[in-house]
């Protein structure tokens, strides 16, 4: 594999860029190598400036559903374009973008459409507070909801308390008034709540923890927090950035039948363009400025030709439902492929799998948790990344990210993956 001209580009990128990249995981540093630069991408493959080829299981951190360039999502774009960038003004496409999401998640009876999921986080949680009157939110120690001041945080020396900045540059003052929990634990929750009465706006969650790898949640967790944030007048956030229109065309939210009082959704409602969006009950939205008195703005927020993308996007997704069958059976024998490995030889390593998102594990003990994910082999899984991406295969270049499966995987291609996988 030579990748030279990657290594010269990256030598460039280093004096211009912090670390040579726009977004910190690219730059390999969990595995101990120097990021490969991709030059362009079509179904399942991605191409870097050296010419080599990769099955690709990083789907741009999970919006490439129906695999790279589609050529109907390719063609709407095309027209959009022709018609201009930007307009900063109302078009009919976001009013057609937003009923489609409606149809598939009820819950968001409004929405606002925004550039990224950490400005969709944000803005639930403002909207939240605003609804609410209150100030304090909870967050589970290890979820990531985008990187908003408020939710850099980890864990004070009581994991319980107020979170101290996980992030320099960010005041305590600004995450003082958030607090953290465990994922999959109840009594921690339980906890938070009773010993800050009346004060919580709202409870963020991933349904689905897919930023500490892919964590499900135990039998009957969302409906507890569907139930204490009820009990206690605090709005339910499902973060879906990830999980929106992935595990099913209604997310996560129809994956475990949970209504949430709010939504965010992420790059796959623009077909992988900058495109975000939160939403929840009509009570709530009505909040937000120009009807009601909490701000929030934004110059490319529904962009005409990320929503011409959405649209047809989510199009696909809802006229095609065996597209959900398909690459969930993909991602099960992907899963099984992992398990045969680790018994045949010997290895501790662990498979969670959830639809067409899973995570393998260098740990012997089944991972339900931050601090479980946490106790991994780094060293092992770096030496099985540079393996996978040494034959042809690139899966995400850090032990606590999610691996993808796209409708464009082939058979062949996930045959293959998987014969990789079991000869490691």
């Amino acid at each position: 594999m030579n990748t030279s001209t990657s290594e010269a580009l990256f030598q460039e990128a280093i004096k211009m860029m912090p670390g040579g990249v726009n977004s910190p995981v690219r730059a390999f540093g969990y595995v101990g190598r120097n990021p490969l630069f991709i030059k362009r991408a079509s179904g399942s493959k991605i191409y870097d400036v050296d010419g080599n080829e990769y099955i690709d299981y990083v789907c741009s951190w999970g919006p490439g559903i129906l695999g790279h360039a589609h050529p109907e999502v390719i063609e709407a774009v095309q027209k959009a374009v022709v018609d201009g960038l930007t307009f900063g003004a109302p078009t009919e496409r976001e009013t057609k973008l937003c009923k489609l999401i409606n149809a598939c998640m009820p819950s968001m009876e409004m929405m606002r459409m925004v550039s990224s999921g950490t400005e969709a986080v944000m803005s639930a949680i403002r909207a939240a507070r605003g609804y609410t009157g209150r100030d304090k939110i909870i967050k589970f120690k290890g979820c990531y909801h985008g990187h908003s001041d408020g939710l850099l945080v980890k864990a004070g020396s009581a994991a319980l308390t107020s979170s101290v900045p996980d992030s320099a540059g960010v005041p305590k003052s600004f995450t003082e008034k958030t607090l953290v929990a465990l994922y999959n634990d109840e009594e921690s929750v339980k906890e938070l709540f009773e010993n800050n009465k009346g004060e919580i706006a709202a409870l963020i969650v991933e349904p689905v923890a897919a930023n500490m790898g892919v964590v499900p949640p135990k039998e009957g967790f969302l409906q507890f927090l569907r139930d204490i944030t009820k009990e206690n007048g605090t709005v339910l956030i499902f973060d879906e950035v990830i999980t929106g229109f992935r595990l099913s065309a209604g997310g996560a939210q129809e994956y475990y039948q949970i209504t949430p009082d709010m939504t965010t959704l992420g790059k796959i409602v623009g077909g992988g363009m900058p495109m975000a969006v939160y939403g929840g009950r009509k009570e709530i939205m009505e909040c937000v400025s120009p009807v009601g008195k909490v701000y929030q703005a934004g110059t490319l927020s529904g962009n005409p030709v990320a929503t011409a993308a959405g649209i047809k996007t989510v199009e696909i997704l809802m006229d095609h439902p065996e597209i959900y069958a398909q690459i969930d059976e993909s991602a099960k024998k992907l899963a099984k492929a992992y398990e045969t490995y680790a018994q045949t030889k010997g290895v501790d390593l662990t498979v969670n799998q959830v639809g067409s998102l899973l995570c393998a594990y260098f740990t012997k003990e089944k991972v339900d948790n931050y601090d479980k994910a946490a106790a991994s082999d780094l060293d092992a899984f770096s030496s099985y990344f540079g393996k996978m991406l040494d034959n042809g295969v690139y899966v995400a270049p850090s032990q606590f990210e999610a691996m993808f499966v796209s409708a464009a995987h082939t058979e062949k291609e996930i045959a293959k993956t998987c014969d990789l996988i079991m000869n490691l």
